[in-house]
């Protein structure tokens, strides 16, 4: 016991000041102990495949250091000139030039979005499959390209560029149809999922894509997103006078929002919720009639988003009984993101061309996957097989999203990532091409993991 008082021990006065406590690094610095302890002891199976013949991938290899200059330096120019989703103008039409530099037509404005790009090539057999590879292209507001979509998007052209140079000097080195499509606003948004409507992927058997990353990884959780707005609607009312004669819509977002917390122990570890009041009233001395939340919800299977989905629903009209107000729940404004269902035998193929190139992509679950993201391939991904690999630009200790991972945007490793990444995806290509036993592969595994689902009615 003291005699001492309180602020004696604590100067209340000046804590806490205006700045945050710093977040503890304890808990990522554990995480990435024990990813550097399972790097030691697990290596991904590779493939059982044979794939192409091996003269065909020196040609290939050849083909992307002849392009690899200028895929970095387009690289810098998109870094330098960031544009946000569905407002990729310059970023589109600089891909569309370096494609008809290299006598490739390209159409801008492809399937209903006006920065989409559509190219293809075609080789000799008209009966083999149909297979697309993918670049991103739009930044994040503020931070740029802190998610490295201007690596990603030289990656795909890469592939692409080289496929069509292999072709063009022997037609029977490339015997399918080679569809490079430019997939516009996958942060916050489903740019995928809006050129589906326009057809995108009606006629593709397989599509490629891949993600700069703090490690080199085969296979990653990436969760599904829905986003929601919820809307509760009240009476206004004197809040000293007649305070009675109110129905509070802040009381109501502020049940839902602690009502959200209370819930996230009775779900998955995998799945996440997150929400801001954009609306609560305008002046304290009145009962605000219109109170507005906004929520991201993911999970990471599309059943268990589904379920997630009904209880914040329940959630919200579970609030709107408890205040007497009303409620209007609007769920997807932009298109949902499915999680990414991942084709594992193209991801053997995709592993084995990176350990070429001298990387040795992780097997999935050695990087944590609490640290798990969205992206809107998940839904090409249900539709037809698919790969979205991560590949290292960066430290592992640097994180998506921040204007460390845009700095590592423009890095050697960066720089690395635009020729590896674009053989990788043009080898796992021209595999598929030239192993019909893989091409089946790929198939039967589709069909076995559930085959092809009904993306934009799933949530109806």
């Amino acid at each position: 016991m003291t005699d001492r008082e309180p602020r004696d021990l604590l100067d209340l006065s000046t804590f806490p000041g205006a700045e945050p406590i710093p977040p503890s690094s304890d808990y990522v610095d554990q995480l990435e102990a024990q990813t550097r302890t399972a790097m030691r002891t697990r290596r991904h199976a590779g493939s059982e495949h044979t794939g192409a013949p091996a003269q065909l991938h020196d040609a290939l290899e050849a083909e992307v250091e002849a392009v690899h200059g200028e895929l970095v330096e387009l690289m810098l120019d998109l870094y330098e000139h960031p544009e946000v989703a569905f407002e990729e103008v310059r970023s589109s039409r600089a891909i569309v030039e370096v494609l008809r530099k290299h006598g490739i037509e390209a159409e801008l404005g492809a399937h209903g979005v006006e920065t989409a790009i559509r190219a293809e090539i075609r080789g000799a057999a008209d009966d083999a499959p149909t297979l697309a590879v993918l670049s991103e292209y739009d930044a994040l507001p503020v931070v740029g390209h802190g998610c490295g979509h201007n690596v990603i998007a030289v990656m795909g052209l890469g592939a692409f560029l080289a496929l069509a140079a292999l072709a063009k000097k022997d037609r029977s080195a490339v015997p399918g149809r080679i569809v490079y499509l430019g997939t516009p606003a996958e942060e916050g948004h489903s740019g995928k999922e809006v050129m589906a409507a326009g057809g995108a992927w009606d006629d593709i058997d397989m599509a490629v894509m891949a993600h700069p990353f703090s490690h080199d990884v085969a296979d990653t959780a990436w969760l599904g997103r829905r986003t929601l707005t919820v809307e509760f609607h009240g009476h206004t009312a004197h809040a000293s006078a007649q305070p009675f004669m109110g129905r509070n819509a802040l009381d109501a977002a502020s049940l839902m929002y602690q009502g959200i917390g209370l819930l996230r122990q009775q779900i998955p570890p995998s799945d996440r919720v997150h929400a801001v009041i954009r609306e609560g009233g305008d002046r304290a001395s009145v009962i605000p009639d219109l109170a507005r939340l906004d929520l991201y919800v993911r999970s990471l299977a599309p059943e268990t988003l589904r379920d997630l989905s009904r209880r914040i629903e329940d959630v919200a009209r579970g609030a709107a009984l408890m205040t007497s107000c009303g409620v209007t729940v609007t769920w997807d404004k932009q298109p949902p993101s499915l999680p990414v269902r991942t084709n594992t035998t193209l991801t053997g193929r995709w592993v084995e061309a990176q350990r070429r190139r001298g990387r040795d992509p992780l097997p999935r679950g050695v990087v944590s996957e609490t640290l798990a993201a969205s992206t809107d391939f998940g839904n090409v991904s249900f539709r037809l097989p698919g790969i979205h690999p991560m590949i290292r630009i960066a430290d592992p200790d640097t994180a998506l999203h921040t204007r460390e991972f845009a700095k590592a945007a423009t890095s050697d490793l960066a720089r690395s990532a635009a020729a590896d990444g674009a053989y990788g995806l043009a080898a796992t290509l021209l595999d598929v091409l030239h192993d019909p036993a893989l091409s089946k592969a790929v198939t039967e595994e589709f069909e076995e993991a559930g085959g092809a689902i009904d993306v934009p009615g799933y949530f109806d």
